[in-house]
Protein backbone atom coordinates (compact mmCIF):
# COMPACT_ATOMS: atom_id res chain seq x y z
CA UNK A 1 0.00 0.00 0.00
CA UNK A 2 1.03 3.43 -0.38
CA UNK A 3 -0.69 6.42 1.55
CA UNK A 4 -1.42 9.43 0.54
CA UNK A 5 1.13 12.29 1.98
CA UNK A 6 -0.25 13.68 5.05
CA UNK A 7 -2.20 10.66 5.70
CA UNK A 8 -0.30 10.29 9.08
CA UNK A 9 -0.04 14.19 9.88
CA UNK A 10 -4.01 14.78 8.98
CA UNK A 11 -6.25 12.43 11.18
CA UNK A 12 -9.23 14.11 10.46
CA UNK A 13 -8.86 13.84 6.20
CA UNK A 14 -10.09 11.18 4.06
CA UNK A 15 -8.88 9.84 0.47
CA UNK A 16 -9.96 8.57 -2.24
CA UNK A 17 -8.35 4.77 -3.38
CA UNK A 18 -6.63 3.46 -6.42
CA UNK A 19 -6.79 -0.18 -6.88
CA UNK A 20 -3.76 -2.20 -8.64
CA UNK A 21 -3.94 -5.65 -10.10
CA UNK A 22 -0.38 -7.23 -11.38
CA UNK A 23 0.18 -9.07 -15.09
CA UNK A 24 0.28 -12.86 -15.14
CA UNK A 25 3.12 -14.43 -12.55
CA UNK A 26 3.61 -10.51 -11.55
CA UNK A 27 3.75 -9.76 -8.34
CA UNK A 28 2.10 -6.52 -6.80
CA UNK A 29 6.03 -5.17 -5.58
CA UNK A 30 6.03 -4.55 -9.47
CA UNK A 31 4.60 -0.83 -9.03
CA UNK A 32 6.66 0.00 -6.10
CA UNK A 33 9.91 -1.56 -8.50
CA UNK A 34 8.43 0.96 -11.78
CA UNK A 35 8.23 3.93 -9.21
CA UNK A 36 4.80 4.32 -8.46
CA UNK A 37 5.71 6.15 -5.02
CA UNK A 38 7.69 8.36 -6.68
CA UNK A 39 5.41 8.90 -9.68
CA UNK A 40 2.71 9.98 -7.26
CA UNK A 41 4.59 12.03 -4.50
CA UNK A 42 6.19 13.99 -7.48
CA UNK A 43 2.24 14.46 -9.31
CA UNK A 44 1.05 15.35 -5.84
CA UNK A 45 3.77 18.20 -4.64
CA UNK A 46 3.37 19.76 -8.27
CA UNK A 47 -0.45 20.10 -7.16
CA UNK A 48 -1.04 17.79 -10.84
CA UNK A 49 -3.33 15.64 -8.70
CA UNK A 50 -5.15 15.64 -5.21
CA UNK A 51 -3.74 12.65 -2.67
CA UNK A 52 -4.73 9.16 -3.03
CA UNK A 53 -4.14 5.96 -1.27
CA UNK A 54 -2.85 3.40 -3.99
CA UNK A 55 -3.55 -0.52 -2.52
CA UNK A 56 -1.11 -3.15 -4.76
CA UNK A 57 -3.36 -6.72 -4.41
CA UNK A 58 -1.15 -9.79 -4.79
CA UNK A 59 -2.35 -13.16 -6.65
CA UNK A 60 -1.79 -16.70 -7.33
CA UNK A 61 0.97 -17.30 -10.42
CA UNK A 62 -0.94 -19.23 -13.49
CA UNK A 63 -2.80 -18.12 -16.25
CA UNK A 64 -6.38 -17.49 -14.55
CA UNK A 65 -5.30 -14.37 -12.74
CA UNK A 66 -8.37 -12.02 -11.06
CA UNK A 67 -11.18 -14.23 -11.89
CA UNK A 68 -13.35 -17.19 -9.79
CA UNK A 69 -12.47 -20.20 -11.08
CA UNK A 70 -12.57 -23.31 -9.03
CA UNK A 71 -10.69 -23.27 -5.98
CA UNK A 72 -9.78 -19.74 -6.66
CA UNK A 73 -11.86 -16.76 -5.99
CA UNK A 74 -9.21 -14.23 -7.05
CA UNK A 75 -12.42 -11.91 -7.93
CA UNK A 76 -13.92 -12.09 -4.85
CA UNK A 77 -10.59 -11.40 -2.79
CA UNK A 78 -10.44 -7.88 -4.63
CA UNK A 79 -13.55 -7.18 -3.42
CA UNK A 80 -13.07 -8.10 -0.32
CA UNK A 81 -9.61 -6.19 0.01
CA UNK A 82 -11.98 -3.11 -1.05
CA UNK A 83 -14.12 -3.76 1.97
CA UNK A 84 -11.23 -4.25 4.35
CA UNK A 85 -9.51 -1.32 3.23
CA UNK A 86 -13.12 1.04 3.64
CA UNK A 87 -12.58 -0.32 7.21
CA UNK A 88 -9.20 0.23 8.27
CA UNK A 89 -7.81 3.11 6.50
CA UNK A 90 -9.80 6.65 6.46
CA UNK A 91 -10.94 6.49 3.00
CA UNK A 92 -14.28 7.70 1.00
CA UNK A 93 -16.50 5.13 1.04
CA UNK A 94 -17.75 5.87 -1.86
CA UNK A 95 -18.02 4.21 -5.66
CA UNK A 96 -16.73 7.35 -7.01
CA UNK A 97 -14.14 7.61 -5.05
CA UNK A 98 -12.59 4.19 -5.88
CA UNK A 99 -10.40 3.48 -9.48
CA UNK A 100 -8.84 -0.04 -10.19
CA UNK A 101 -6.26 -0.32 -12.88
CA UNK A 102 -3.91 -3.14 -14.16
CA UNK A 103 -1.07 -4.23 -16.15
CA UNK A 104 -0.96 -7.24 -18.51
CA UNK A 105 -3.37 -9.40 -16.99
CA UNK A 106 -4.38 -7.06 -14.40
CA UNK A 107 -5.31 -5.06 -17.09
CA UNK A 108 -8.17 -7.77 -18.01
CA UNK A 109 -8.81 -8.48 -13.92
CA UNK A 110 -9.19 -4.29 -13.60
CA UNK A 111 -11.75 -4.22 -16.45
CA UNK A 112 -13.67 -7.64 -15.39
CA UNK A 113 -13.74 -6.58 -11.38
CA UNK A 114 -15.09 -3.28 -12.43
CA UNK A 115 -18.00 -4.71 -15.15
CA UNK A 116 -18.94 -7.55 -12.77
CA UNK A 117 -19.05 -5.14 -9.85
CA UNK A 118 -20.68 -2.04 -11.30
CA UNK A 119 -21.53 -0.74 -7.74
CA UNK A 120 -17.94 -0.49 -6.56
CA UNK A 121 -15.89 1.11 -9.25
CA UNK A 122 -16.28 4.13 -11.21
CA UNK A 123 -13.02 4.19 -12.46
CA UNK A 124 -11.26 1.58 -14.33
CA UNK A 125 -7.79 1.22 -16.38
CA UNK A 126 -6.68 -1.02 -18.45
CA UNK A 127 -2.63 -1.16 -19.37
CA UNK A 128 -1.63 -3.30 -22.10
CA UNK A 129 -4.36 -5.96 -21.12
CA UNK A 130 -6.90 -7.28 -23.10
CA UNK A 131 -10.85 -8.09 -22.53
CA UNK A 132 -11.56 -11.59 -23.84
CA UNK A 133 -14.87 -12.61 -23.10
CA UNK A 134 -16.12 -9.47 -21.02
CA UNK A 135 -18.84 -8.37 -23.67
CA UNK A 136 -22.11 -10.20 -21.43
CA UNK A 137 -20.25 -8.48 -18.56
CA UNK A 138 -20.24 -5.08 -20.33
CA UNK A 139 -24.26 -5.74 -21.62
CA UNK A 140 -24.81 -6.38 -17.68
CA UNK A 141 -22.77 -3.42 -15.80
CA UNK A 142 -24.57 -1.15 -19.12
CA UNK A 143 -27.72 -0.11 -17.05
CA UNK A 144 -25.51 1.16 -13.78
CA UNK A 145 -22.86 2.79 -16.17
CA UNK A 146 -25.55 4.57 -18.05
CA UNK A 147 -27.03 5.48 -14.77
CA UNK A 148 -23.89 6.38 -12.47
CA UNK A 149 -21.23 6.78 -15.35
CA UNK A 150 -17.89 5.15 -15.50
CA UNK A 151 -14.45 6.71 -16.33
CA UNK A 152 -12.23 4.45 -18.34
CA UNK A 153 -8.57 4.84 -19.85
CA UNK A 154 -7.21 1.28 -22.08
CA UNK A 155 -4.16 1.09 -24.01
CA UNK A 156 -1.88 -1.32 -25.69
CA UNK A 157 1.21 -1.11 -27.53
CA UNK A 158 1.35 -1.24 -31.58
CA UNK A 159 3.95 -4.20 -31.37
CA UNK A 160 2.88 -6.19 -28.36
CA UNK A 161 2.68 -10.06 -29.23
CA UNK A 162 0.80 -10.90 -26.19
CA UNK A 163 -2.51 -8.40 -26.02
CA UNK A 164 -3.55 -7.30 -29.74
CA UNK A 165 -3.39 -3.64 -29.19
CA UNK A 166 -6.31 -2.61 -31.82
CA UNK A 167 -8.86 -3.84 -28.88
CA UNK A 168 -7.77 -1.24 -26.78
CA UNK A 169 -10.30 1.33 -29.05
CA UNK A 170 -12.51 -1.00 -30.06
CA UNK A 171 -13.30 -1.98 -26.16
CA UNK A 172 -13.34 1.48 -25.33
CA UNK A 173 -16.09 2.05 -27.89
CA UNK A 174 -18.42 -0.48 -26.63
CA UNK A 175 -18.12 1.23 -22.92
CA UNK A 176 -18.94 4.47 -25.07
CA UNK A 177 -21.59 2.68 -26.49
CA UNK A 178 -23.48 2.09 -22.87
CA UNK A 179 -22.95 5.28 -21.25
CA UNK A 180 -18.83 5.24 -20.25
CA UNK A 181 -16.50 7.94 -20.40
CA UNK A 182 -13.96 5.74 -22.58
CA UNK A 183 -10.58 6.41 -23.87
CA UNK A 184 -8.54 3.85 -26.20
CA UNK A 185 -4.92 4.23 -27.09
CA UNK A 186 -2.02 2.43 -28.89
CA UNK A 187 1.03 3.67 -28.07
CA UNK A 188 4.73 2.71 -30.05
CA UNK A 189 6.50 -0.10 -28.63
CA UNK A 190 5.92 -3.41 -26.91
CA UNK A 191 4.60 -5.56 -23.78
CA UNK A 192 6.84 -5.11 -20.56
CA UNK A 193 6.76 -3.40 -17.59
CA UNK A 194 8.89 -0.76 -18.76
CA UNK A 195 6.06 0.40 -21.39
CA UNK A 196 3.90 0.30 -18.06
CA UNK A 197 6.45 2.83 -16.58
CA UNK A 198 6.59 4.77 -19.19
CA UNK A 199 2.98 5.54 -19.00
CA UNK A 200 2.55 5.72 -15.60
CA UNK A 201 1.94 9.47 -14.97
CA UNK A 202 -0.33 9.41 -17.72
CA UNK A 203 -2.26 6.55 -16.04
CA UNK A 204 -2.36 7.87 -12.61
CA UNK A 205 -3.52 11.85 -13.56
CA UNK A 206 -6.91 9.60 -15.60
CA UNK A 207 -7.39 8.29 -12.40
CA UNK A 208 -7.00 11.20 -9.69
CA UNK A 209 -8.86 13.33 -12.54
CA UNK A 210 -12.08 10.59 -13.00
CA UNK A 211 -12.71 10.28 -9.53
CA UNK A 212 -12.69 14.59 -9.18
CA UNK A 213 -15.37 13.92 -11.93
CA UNK A 214 -17.24 11.04 -10.33
CA UNK A 215 -17.50 13.06 -7.12
CA UNK A 216 -18.55 16.01 -8.59
CA UNK A 217 -21.54 14.33 -10.89
CA UNK A 218 -22.49 12.10 -7.33
CA UNK A 219 -22.66 15.36 -5.65
CA UNK A 220 -25.25 16.83 -8.56
CA UNK A 221 -27.15 13.34 -8.37
CA UNK A 222 -27.86 13.40 -4.46
CA UNK A 223 -28.68 17.05 -4.80
CA UNK A 224 -31.00 16.27 -7.71
CA UNK A 225 -32.61 13.56 -5.34
CA UNK A 226 -32.96 16.03 -2.47
CA UNK A 227 -34.74 18.45 -4.41
CA UNK A 228 -37.22 15.58 -5.99
CA UNK A 229 -37.91 14.66 -2.49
Amino acid sequence: MVSAPGYDASPLSRYPVLYLLHGRDGHASAFLEIGIQHTLDSLIEQHAMSPLIAVMIQDHSGLQNWRNLGWRNSESYVVEVQQLVDRMLRTIPARSARAIAGSSMGGFGAMHVALANPLRFAVVESWLGFFDGLQGELRSAAPVISRLGLHAFLYGAEADPVALPEEDPAFAAELRAAGADAEGVIYPGGHSLGKVKEHLATGLLFAARSLSGAARREAVEEARARWRG
